[in-house]
């Protein structure tokens, strides 16, 4: 069966998409969806103790959000917007530009009178893409924490600046320590320093691995044809020391709960490049990082992941098609089976996106 783009495609009212966090991390609903037969149950993240099994093993991605939202001008004083994305090189940056269509190859962008920061168009990688040289140069996480904002996605509304004080803290998880992603692995946000206490005293396990989320995650599927979509290249690793924690867990026959798509894609991207057989869970993990650009669809099979946490998503996204792909691996009936949950999860009213409610599916 092909999948087309509209088969991701679901009517969502404004007012279902959070707009705030809630004021306290762990009282976000959390729905539970069971993939043998497709029963809903409805809770609290808090109750995420009780829910998951002495055992498992919960897989955290541990990146940090950069500010890396910018505004500059051209000479002319023509204002844009600017997204950070990556530093291939100290003092070179890979940018999205908004409002850039006058812009040309060796011009340079000032970001304010206040700020002797300047930029110069390097090279135009197309689609909002550039390259631009900063100066004076300095470490990219340097310079964004002095100029930058939250990364917030447009869905989200924000009128003055107000709110980047709380947004820079509440978009962020918890245990976020490696600077590099522009955009939050949202299933984290609804933990709490408390409740990994009590996850622990529950005989619950985590490790952590790091992708930063990056175009690769965010950027929107334009075929048709699903299966024709290509990603963005988004840096990850997998440390040693999760690897161990991975392989115990699997000897033991204990579940790997992944936290987040960006998560399950580290894992995922591990298991396929082993280049070993598909039909058998994954047992060899090892220490790795590198690039991945694992585009996970229906009908994908999953190898590493047992379980997994996600938000509710966007309609025609890569993390929707991941999502669906894990509800029935292998075949393409977890389309209608998500769409189904999303369809409960709208009529009990549901916060929806990157600060709203969450799913533990299993």
């Amino acid at each position: 069966m092909v999948l087309r783009l509209s088969d991701f495609d679901y009517p969502l009212d404004a007012e279902y998409i959070a707009q705030q966090p809630l004021s306290h991390r762990d009282h976000s609903r959390l729905m539970t969806l069971s993939r043998a037969d497709g029963s809903l149950g409805h809770h609290v993240f808090a109750e995420l103790p009780t829910l998951l099994k002495a055992g498992d093993l919960l897989v955290l991605n541990d990146t940090r959000v950069l500010p890396a939202r910018f505004n500059c001008r051209r000479a002319s004083g023509a204002r844009i917007e600017g997204l950070f994305l990556r530093e291939p090189q100290t003092a070179c940056w890979e940018v999205l530009l908004k409002n850039a269509g006058r812009c040309k190859v060796g011009q340079t962008l000032d970001v304010s009178a206040d700020e002797p920061l300047r930029m110069q168009l390097l090279e135009n990688l197309g689609r909002g893409r550039w390259l631009l040289a900063v100066h004076p140069p300095a470490p990219a996480v340097d310079i964004l924490d002095r100029i930058g904002a939250t990364p917030l996605p447009p869905y989200i509304r924000r009128d003055g600046d107000g709110h980047e004080t709380a947004d820079r803290r509440r978009y962020q998880t918890v245990y976020a320590a490696r600077p590099g992603a522009v955009a939050a692995p949202t299933a984290g946000l609804h933990f709490t320093s408390n409740l990994f206490d009590s996850l622990r005293a529950a005989g619950v396990e985590s490790t952590c691995v790091t992708l930063h989320v990056a175009l690769g995650t965010f950027a929107p599927v334009e075929a048709e044809n699903v299966a024709s979509h290509h990603m963005h290249a988004e840096w990850y690793e997998l440390p040693g020391p999760a690897a161990d924690q991975l392989n115990a867990a699997r000897a033991a026959g204990r579940r790997i709960v992944a936290v987040g798509t960006t998560a399950v894609r580290v894992l995922e991207t591990a298991a396929a490049r082993s280049g070993s057989q598909p039909q058998q869970p994954y047992q060899g993990f090892r220490s790795e990082s590198g690039w991945t650009d694992l585009f996970i669809h229906p009908p994908a099979k999953f190898r590493a992941v047992d379980a997994m946490i996600t938000n509710f998503h966007l309609p025609r996204s890569t993390l929707l098609m991941l999502v669906a792909a894990f509800c029935s691996p292998g075949e393409t009936g977890g389309v209608k089976i998500i769409l189904d949950a999303y369809a409960e999860a709208i009529r009990r009213r549901y916060r929806f996106y990157s600060y709203g409610d969450a799913m533990l599916i299993e």
